[in-house]
C-alpha cells in the first residue's frame, strides 16, 4: 500500500509541470492560474465554513504568516513554473530546477537556522546543482528558441518555495493541513485574479482543452498532490516526502517527452542520473549526529524547513 500511495503522490506531483504544459497552448499562466484556483477557494471556503474547530484559537499573526507563506510557496512559486513552461521551458527542466529546493534548503539551513551540513552534503548540493545545469544545457541546444534568461525564471520560483519553507519553520504555532490549504488557496485566488483582471487576461478562453487543463490541475495537482503530500508526511514523515520529490524531475521529463515530444536525449539522462546521485550522497551524508537536508522522520518545529509547502 505505502508503495501505491507513493507512486500515486510522485504521478500527481508531476502532474502539475504537465498540466502547466497542458493549460500553455489554450491561455495565458495568469489566466489558467486564475481559474485554477478560484473555484477552490470558494470550494475550500465553504468547507472551512461548515468545519469551525480547525480554526479555533488562530490569530491574525497565524493567518497573516500563513497568507505569506501562501504568496510565497504558491503564488510566486507557480507563477514562475507556469511562465517558464509558457516562455518554452521543457517540463522536465522545470521540474528539476524545482526538485533541488530541499537540497538548497538544507545547505542555507547551516547559515541561517545553526542546523548542522556537513561537508558531503555541501557535495550532494554542488553534484545536485551541477546536474541541474546539465539538464538545462540540454534543453538549451535542443534548438528551441527559448531566451536564455526563460532558465532564470523556474529558479526563481524555486527560491520563493526555499523562503516559504523557512518563514514556516520560525512559526510557534502548529496550523492544521486543512487551514494552511484554505488560506493558501485563497491568497493565491485573490492574487491571481488580481492580475488577471489587471492585465485583462481573466476571462477563460472558449475552448475544450483549457477547461481539461484546468479539471487536471485542480483533481491530480491540487487535491492529489497536496492531499498525497500530508497523508505520507504524516504516516513517514518528512525524509520519505523529500525523497519522493527527487523522483519528480525524471518522471516528468519522461512524461513531457511522450506526451508532448520534449527534448529527451543522453545529455538530459545524464543530469537526471547525477541529481539523483546527489539525493544519495545527501542522505548518507546526515550521519553522525548531523542534521540531514531532508531531515529526520519526525517533524519537530526546528526541522521544519525541509518541507515543499509548494505543487505546480
Amino acid at each position: 500500500m505505502n508503495v501505491l500511495v507513493s507512486l500515486a503522490f510522485v504521478l500527481c506531483w508531476s502532474s502539475g509541470f504537465i498540466g502547466a504544459k497542458l493549460g500553455a497552448g489554450s491561455a495565458s499562466a495568469l489566466t489558467i492560474l486564475m481559474w485554477r484556483f478560484l473555484p477552490l477557494a470558494v470550494a475550500l471556503v465553504a468547507v472551512a465554513v461548515v468545519m469551525r474547530s480547525a480554526w479555533r484559537g488562530l490569530t491574525a499573526r497565524d493567518l497573516a504568516r500563513q497568507a505569506v507563506v501562501g504568496v510565497l510557496s504558491q503564488s510566486g512559486y507557480l507563477l514562475s513554473v507556469y511562465y517558464a513552461i509558457q516562455l518554452g521551458v521543457s517540463s522536465g527542466t522545470t521540474a528539476l530546477i524545482d526538485g533541488v529546493q530541499p537540497l538548497v534548503a538544507g545547505a542555507l539551513a547551516g547559515p541561517l537556522l545553526g542546523q548542522y551540513v556537513s561537508g558531503r552534503q555541501w557535495l550532494g548540493l554542488g553534484l545536485g546543482l551541477s546536474g541541474v545545469a546539465v539538464v538545462t544545457l540540454a534543453d538549451a541546444a535542443a534548438g528551441s528558441g527559448v531566451a536564455w534568461w526563460a532558465y532564470a525564471v523556474p529558479l526563481l520560483g524555486m527560491l520563493s518555495l526555499v523562503a516559504a519553507t523557512f518563514l514556516e519553520s520560525r512559526a510557534r504555532s502548529r496550523i492544521a493541513p486543512s487551514v494552511s490549504l484554505t488560506v493558501h488557496c485563497v491568497t493565491s485566488a485573490v492574487l491571481f485574479s488580481a492580475l488577471a483582471l489587471g492585465t485583462g487576461t481573466a476571462a477563460p478562453p472558449g475552448r475544450g482543452d483549457f477547461w481539461v487543463a484546468v479539471a487536471w490541475l485542480v483533481g491530480l495537482s491540487t487535491f492529489g498532490g497536496y492531499g498525497l503530500y500530508w497523508l505520507i508526511l504524516k504516516r513517514s514523515g518528512v525524509t520519505e516526502v523529500n525523497t519522493l520529490m527527487f523522483l519528480m524531475a525524471p518522471v516528468t521529463a519522461v512524461w513531457g517527452a511522450l506526451m508532448f515530444g520534449e527534448p529527451f536525449g543522453v545529455q538530459t539522462a545524464l543530469g537526471l542520473t547525477v541529481c539523483l546521485v546527489a539525493v544519495v550522497v545527501v542522505h548518507r551524508g546526515g550521519g553522525r549526529g548531523g542534521t540531514s537536508v531532508t531531515a529526520a522522520r519526525s517533524e519537530p518545529e526546528e526541522n521544519r524547513w525541509t518541507r515543499s509547502p509548494g505543487s505546480a
